[in-house]
C-alpha cells in the first residue's frame, strides 16, 4: 500500500546591536569561507547514500532530549564549532545569537510556563501564530519537551481560518503577538477549549499573559518528557486546495527522525554549516528546514526577519553574513535574478536549494549564471518528508525534480495503484505495505461520523439531529473528539464478514483524490 504523495528587556543579555556593514567591511568572518564545491560532505553518491540509509526507530524518542541536549553536551565539552545553534537577525540591525546550551535555558523555561503557569498536560494541543522571531523556536522547542502537541499558523490565517484550526484541533493554549492578538479574541468565545493565551508583547492586554514575563518568574530546571516515538508531536492544516484543510498529524519520529534525509543528504548539512531557509513559520517546510533537518546535523539555523520578501535585503544578507546554505521558492529565485547581483559576492555560499513548486529552467540557468551555483530541487508534502530531490553529484536535469529520497520505494502509477511502465506520465505513489516507511504522517485528524438512522429517527430535522449528536458525544468523551461533520446515510460498507469499510467511506469523504494517493 502506498501513500501519494517582551522580548528586549528578557533576552538584552543575548541581544547584539550590528554595526552598519560591519561584516561586510570589516571581513571578520572571511576565515570561515569555504572553497565553493558541489561534491557531497555526508554521502559519496546517489546510489551508496540509497544502499547505506539504515535509521532504527527506537520505542522511546523526543528530539529535545535525544537530539538538542546531545548537542547542547558536546557543545560543552568543546566537541562542536563554534557556531551558534540560532543566529537571528532584522532589518534593525538587532541580532540574536543562541548556543544550543542558551536554546535549551530559555526553552526550558518557557517548558515550565506551558507546564505550571497554564496547567498544560502531555497531548494537550497548542496553537502558535508568530512571525520569524527567536520565540517561535523557544516554542516548538517548548512543546517537545513538555510532550504537547504543537500546531503551527501562519500570520496570514482569517478569522474564520482561525476558529476552524481552533474548533477542530480542540487547542487548549494560543500563543501569538499583539497584531493577531485582537484577531484571536473575536473567535474565542467559540472556542471553548482554550483555557490560556500567551501574548508576546511589551506591553500588557486584557486576557492574555505576557509569555516574556511568565519566562522571568519560573526555573530553568525541566526534565523533559519521555515521549514514544509514534506519540503525536505535530499537527498541521494542509492548504485546503482539494478541499477543505486537514489536520495532518505527525509523530515525534516521523519528523524527529525522518527528517535525517532532508538535513544529511539533501541539505548536506554539518555542524560548520550556517542554514538560511526563507519558509513562513506557518508551514510545514519551516518545521523541516528550519527546526528538524538542521540541528539534527547540529547545524546553525540563520534567519533573517524581514516584513516582507525584498530581493535587495536577501542578496544584502547572503554576502553579509557567513551563510553557506540557502533555500527559498522558486518564485524567489525568480524575484532575485532579475536583481542587479553582481553588486554582491557570496563569498561562504556553497549549495542552493528550492521547493514548493516547479522552478523555470531559465530561472537556474541564470542563477548559476550569476553566481555559479546550481540551484537543487526538492519535493515532498506536509504528509512526508523529502519524497523525491536533486542531490549533490546528480545531473541536474530541466523540468525534473530528481529521485526517490532514501526511505521511500517510489514508484509511478496510474489512478488504480499499477506500476506503470518507464516514461509514461503517472502519479507518484509511495509503497506503504508491507512496511510502511516510519517518516510519513501518522493520520488525518479529522473527525466525521457516517450516521444510519432507524425508522423513528428518519422524519427529525437533521441540523437539530447534528447538534444532539455532537454535544452527546463531547460529554462522554474528550470534547475535542467530537465529530465535526456528520452526513445521514442509507447504510454503511461492510465486508462479507460484517466489518465496517471504512476505507470506502474515506474515499466517499475525500473523493478520488484517496485512490490516486494510495498504491497498493
Amino acid at each position: 500500500m502506498t501513500l501519494y504523495v517582551r522580548r528586549k528587556s528578557f533576552f538584552n543579555h543575548c541581544l547584539k546591536i550590528s554595526k552598519k556593514n560591519e561584516v561586510h567591511e570589516g571581513g571578520r568572518w572571511l576565515q570561515m569561507c569555504r572553497s565553493k564545491t558541489s561534491a557531497p560532505k555526508n554521502f559519496c553518491d546517489y546510489e551508496s547514500m540509497r544502499r547505506t540509509y539504515n535509521i532504527r526507530v527506537p520505542q522511546r524518542f523526543n528530539f529535545a532530549k535525544d537530539v538538542l541536549e546531545q548537542w547542547e553536551t558536546k557543545e560543552k565539552k568543546g566537541q562542536r564549532s563554534s557556531l551558534p545553534a540560532l543566529w537571528w537577525v532584522n532589518d534593525s540591525g538587532e541580532e540574536v545569537r543562541w548556543s544550543f546550551e542558551e536554546l535549551g535555558f530559555h526553552s526550558r523555561r518557557l517548558a515550565n510556563v506551558l507546564h505550571q503557569e497554564c496547567s498544560l498536560e502531555r497531548g494537550d494541543r497548542v496553537f502558535l501564530i508568530l512571525p520569524r522571531v527567536p520565540e517561535w523556536w523557544l516554542v516548538n522547542v517548548a512543546c517537545l519537551r513538555t510532550g504537547t502537541v504543537l500546531i503551527p499558523g501562519t500570520s496570514q490565517l482569517t478569522a474564520r481560518d482561525i476558529c476552524h484550526r481552533l474548533q477542530a484541533s480542540g487547542a487548549k493554549c494560543v500563543i501569538t503577538d499583539e497584531t493577531l492578538a485582537p484577531l484571536l479574541d473575536t473567535v474565542a468565545s467559540d472556542c471553548p477549549s482554550i483555557s490560556t493565551k500567551l501574548l508576546l508583547s511589551h506591553r500588557a492586554m486584557h486576557g492574555w499573559g505576557n509569555l516574556s514575563e511568565l519566562m522571568g518568574k519560573v526555573s530553568d530546571d525541566h526534565v523533559c518528557m519521555d515521549t514514544r516515538s509514534d506519540e503525536a508531536m505535530t499537527i498541521f492544516f494542509t492548504s485546503g486546495t482539494t478541499g477543505s484543510p486537514k489536520m495532518t498529524q505527525h509523530s515525534h519520529c516521523s519528523y524527529g527522525l525522518g527528517l535525517t534525509v532532508n538535513g544529511r543528504y539533501w541539505l548536506d548539512l554539518t555542524e560548520q554549516d550556517v542554514f538560511w531557509n526563507t519558509s513562513d513559520t506557518g508551514w510545514a517546510k519551516s518545521a523541516w528546514s528550519s527546526v528538524f533537518a538542521p540541528w539534527i546535523q547540529g547545524a546553525c539555523v540563520f534567519v533573517h526577519h524581514m516584513p516582507r520578501f525584498d530581493t535587495s535585503t536577501v542578496l544584502k544578507t547572503l554576502s553579509s553574513y557567513p551563510i553557506t546554505t540557502f533555500c527559498t521558492a522558486p518564485t524567489a529565485y525568480r524575484m532575485l535574478v532579475q536583481d542587479d547581483i553582481s553588486r554582491f559576492m557570496f563569498k561562504a555560499l556553497e549549495h542552493c536549494l528550492c521547493a514548493g513548486e516547479p522552478i523555470n529552467p531559465e530561472v537556474m540557468w541564470k542563477w548559476k549564471e550569476l553566481t555559479g551555483l546550481d540551484i537543487y530541487e526538492g519535493y515532498g508534502q506536509t504528509e512526508t518528508v523529502l519524497i523525491a530531490g536533486t542531490f549533490k553529484g546528480m545531473k541536474i536535469k530541466p523540468g525534473s525534480f530528481g529521485k526517490a529520497s532514501p526511505g521511500y520505494d517510489v514508484q509511478v502509477v496510474d489512478e488504480d495503484g499499477s506500476v506503470l511502465p518507464r516514461g509514461q506520465e503517472g502519479d507518484l505513489g509511495i509503497r506503504v505495505k508491507p512496511d510502511r516507511p516510519f517518516s510519513l504522517f501518522t493520520e488525518y485528524t479529522v473527525v466525521k461520523a457516517f450516521v444510519v438512522l432507524t425508522a423513528d429517527y428518519k422524519s427529525r430535522d437533521h441540523k437539530e439531529l447534528i447538534q444532539e449528536l455532537q454535544t452527546h458525544v463531547k460529554t462522554v468523551t474528550a470534547p475535542y473528539k467530537y465529530p465535526r461533520k456528520i452526513e445521514f446515510v442509507d447504510h454503511l460498507p461492510k465486508t462479507v464478514s460484517g466489518k465496517i469499510r471504512r476505507v470506502e467511506l474515506r474515499k466517499k469523504e475525500w473523493g478520488q483524490q484517496t485512490s490516486k494517493q494510495i498504491w497498493k
